[in-house]
């Protein structure tokens, strides 16, 4: 177990031995996506899982990348469960109807009205391909609705269109998940409590961060927002597994930007942590918040 202070003298941490990965990319460019940092989590997972829980699924990076007699994904995002089950139903036969959408459309990094005139069609039809090829040409590629369900990324001009890149993430995703036992849940977290679950199964959780701000977790997007009484209940139902013998990871952050996390930090005391990533520097920082460090940790039991 590492106590507060080793995390003061941590550094990228990985499983002694372990030869590094290349894993399967999401084709989904999502918030707090953890495919750059694979190689130092899946090492820490146990190595025969019988049911992969993927509690906050999100772009589906880890859960992907895990080998497990059966893999559940949930996210409370329906739409991005949908889009994941339409990709293991239909395979990559999608990647016609896809380009026939993009001519139809006319859609290009230059194209705003193209890409303004679908994304009107999408929040009327909510056809999950149409969210897909939404996600390619919006700013920064990401994922963002309004209060009413409604697709709100604006245009990426003159940088996001859907590519060869893409297109490769996408046939190597799309072909995982059809080799895979999967099924896709949109739930609250809590229900886990319900399900069953035995000791050689194993829960993997990214929650929002609690002492970070993004578009998911701000409770105004029409999806549950994130505060101490949602990060209290999670941590209840870790506690609840681990005292069930049902093992688990949780990745989350104890400091951002001169924020600490300390409720997480205690409870994190009576489990096995280790310090994923020590500091980030951003330029868009101001100069005094640029020595301002982040902590990554995954902490298991």
């Amino acid at each position: 177990m590492q106590t507060r202070g080793q995390f003061e003298r941590a550094d990228f941490l990985c499983k002694e031995g372990f030869i590094m990965e290349e894993y399967i990319k999401s084709p989904l460019n999502y918030t707090g996506g953890k495919y750059k940092i694979l190689n130092y989590i899946i090492p820490f997972f146990p190595e025969n899982i019988g049911t992969f829980i993927d509690l906050f699924g999100g772009g589906f990076n880890v859960g992907v990348n895990v080998n497990a007699q059966k893999i559940i994904y949930n996210d409370h995002n329906i739409y991005l469960s949908q889009m994941f089950e339409y990709f293991k139903q239909y395979g990559v036969n999608i990647i016609e109807k896809i380009y026939s959408r993009i001519k139809e459309f006319k859609l290009s990094e230059e194209n705003q009205q193209g890409y303004l005139t679908l994304r009107k069609i999408y929040n009327e039809q909510k056809d999950v391909l149409d969210l897909f090829i939404l996600t390619c040409y919006s700013f920064n590629h990401q994922i963002r609705f309004n209060s009413r369900h409604e697709f709100n990324t604006p245009f990426g001009k003159n940088r996001s269109e859907y590519n060869k890149t893409i297109e490769e993430n996408l046939i190597r995703f799309i072909n995982a998940i059809k080799n895979k036992n999967i099924e896709f849940y949109s739930k609250d977290f809590t229900f886990l409590y319900d399900f069953s679950l035995n000791k050689n199964d194993f829960v993997y959780a990214d929650p929002p961060y609690l002492i970070s701000n993004a578009s998911y977790n701000d409770g105004k997007r029409g999806f549950k927002n994130w505060g101490v009484n949602e990060e209290t209940q999670l941590l209840d139902l870790l506690d609840y597994l681990n005292n069930k013998g049902i093992k688990f990871a949780l990745s989350n952050v104890i400091v951002h930007k001169g924020l600490e996390n300390t409720k997480l930090i205690e409870w994190s005391k009576k489990y096995n942590i280790k310090l994923i990533k020590k500091s980030y520097n951003n330029s868009n920082y101001q100069r005094k918040n640029k020595d301002k460090q982040t902590k990554e940790v995954l902490i298991y039991n």
